[in-house]
């Protein structure tokens, strides 16, 4: 799920909806917020992957949260 194999598509991964949520993160905003802004994308699918990507994200350092605000590591 993490990484693209024969069975998951590099679309479907992790990695790529990484990509994609930070692409939607222009500004300091709520897992509300984010919510609201990518529950519309296909790869994004249910809040479930989302927060794994969020999770992933914050491991890698790619994202910071601070007083309930998710927001891009420059």
């Amino acid at each position: 799920m993490l990484l693209p194999t024969k069975y998951i598509p590099e679309s479907q991964t992790l990695l790529a909806l990484g990509g994609i949520v930070l692409s939607c993160i222009k500004r300091p905003c709520t897992l509300t917020t984010l919510w609201e802004q990518t529950r519309k994308i296909p790869q994004v699918g249910t809040f479930e992957r989302l927060v794994l990507t969020l999770d992933m994200l914050y491991i890698l350092g790619a994202i910071d949260i601070s007083k309930g605000l998710i927001k891009k590591v420059k």
